[in-house]
């Protein structure tokens, strides 16, 4: 007995050191039992995520992270098949590639119909500055009388900034406006933007303010009361536009109005129909006309006047409904013709004649026709002025 104790103690290291060599390999066999099943998931979840998306690691290699013994995904990736799981949708990846395409292909288009939002929203802000010019200078109104003199100047300034910088706006022939009372006639563009402009640059320049007629719908627009009061537009009728000219006012109007607006197009046809109110109007009054024109109007904004049930429609209920697309920085330059005289025995027939051939002459001289969207773009980045 004495002698095997000695034995057995010899030999307990030796089963000691083999249960831990058991051990060893089994953890050995267990981390690559884990790191196969890892490798495996990795797999899986790219092959969840779609041939698309995994090609696309190594363009957003930036974003992948990695841990040791896993695939490395990218957040994309990721984002992607957590979106599926919930979704449950099959293929997600596909989905969102084509609504990347149309986006892609859809986006000028979205540009161009919403650019004009920028003319109303102009208008919108001039309201709001009307507003808050109003309520700090209410209680100068006992004292002044000329209240709005300066909120005039503001918006001149507001709308003159605008014609600078986007369109290079010019204004040539100012000089053929008459110090007393005139009616100005001009082509009427898509949108008035062009009739802006020259009312801005003429107070800033000249310190004469002009007048405009416009059509009823316009008197409709909501929160546009202040603005058409503060810049005395007139609605139309023949008499209160006699009585503006006989207080020594200028007056500006486009005898084809909207219609001309909606429905003329590239070859800047003049859409006068039978109208001769205004020259009836300069006849009453005694005043010359002075034709005006600006030069790329429709370039900047163009409508989809030539679809023919939108026609029917407005010479149905007489409201704009044609869309508007463009807003495009073109070069505008507005050029004043010569004045015609009055002349006593005139009739009103004669002088719309007179007055459109010279609307027509202006549109000969300075418009290239057809007007072209590109050419007009390449005349705003040139530096020379065009003489009057």
């Amino acid at each position: 007995m004495q002698e095997s104790q000695p034995g057995l103690r010899s030999g307990t290291p030796s089963r000691r050191s083999n249960l831990h060599v058991r051990t060893a390999k089994a953890a050995a066999g267990s981390r690559r039992c884990t790191d196969r099943q890892r490798g495996e998931l990795g797999k899986a979840d790219l092959s969840a995520a779609g041939p698309w998306l995994s090609g696309n690691r190594e363009m957003i290699g930036g974003n992948e992270s990695s841990t040791a013994g896993q695939i490395p995904m990218s957040y994309l990736t990721c984002l992607t098949y957590i979106l599926g799981e919930w979704t449950g949708v099959e293929h997600i990846e596909d989905y969102l590639s084509y609504a990347v395409y149309l986006l892609w292909v859809l986006f000028p288009l979205a540009v161009v119909f919403l650019l004009p939002g920028v003319l109303v929203i102009l208008f919108y802000t001039s309201i709001l500055l009307l507003h808050i010019y109003k309520r700090k200078n209410e209680l100068k109104e006992a004292y002044s009388n000329d209240f709005w003199d300066g909120a005039k100047q503001m918006l001149a300034t507001l709308w003159d900034g605008h014609g600078r910088i986007w369109h290079g706006y010019e204004l040539h022939g100012a000089g053929n406006i008459p110090e007393g009372p005139g009616l100005i006639v001009f082509y009427h563009g898509a949108t008035p933007a062009d009739c802006l402009y020259f009312m801005a640059r003429l107070l800033i320049l000249k310190k004469r303010y002009c007048h405009v007629v416009a059509d009823h719908f316009v008197f409709r627009l909501p929160g546009f009361k202040i603005l058409l009061d503060v810049h005395g537009v007139i609605h139309g009728p023949k008499e209160e536009c006699v009585r503006a000219l006989k207080k020594g006012r200028l007056l500006a109007i486009a005898p084809g109005g909207v219609r001309e607006a909606l429905f003329s197009d590239e070859m800047y046809t003049i859409v006068w129909g039978n109208r001769k109110g205004f020259a009836q109007v300069a006849i009453d009054a005694k005043v010359p006309i002075i034709p005006m024109f600006t030069q790329n109007v429709r370039e900047g904004f163009r409508t989809l006047g030539g679809i023919k049930i939108l026609r029917s429609l407005y010479e149905r209920i007489r409201l704009p409904v044609v869309p508007i697309y463009g807003g495009f920085p073109v070069k505008l330059r507005t050029f004043i013709g010569e004045p015609i005289p009055y002349e006593p025995n005139i009739t009103a027939e004669e002088l719309t004649a007179k007055t459109k051939a010279a609307v027509q002459a202006l549109i000969e001289k300075h418009q290239k026709i057809p007007g072209n969207i590109f050419r007009a773009l390449m005349e705003r980045f040139q530096t020379q002025k065009k003489d009057d």
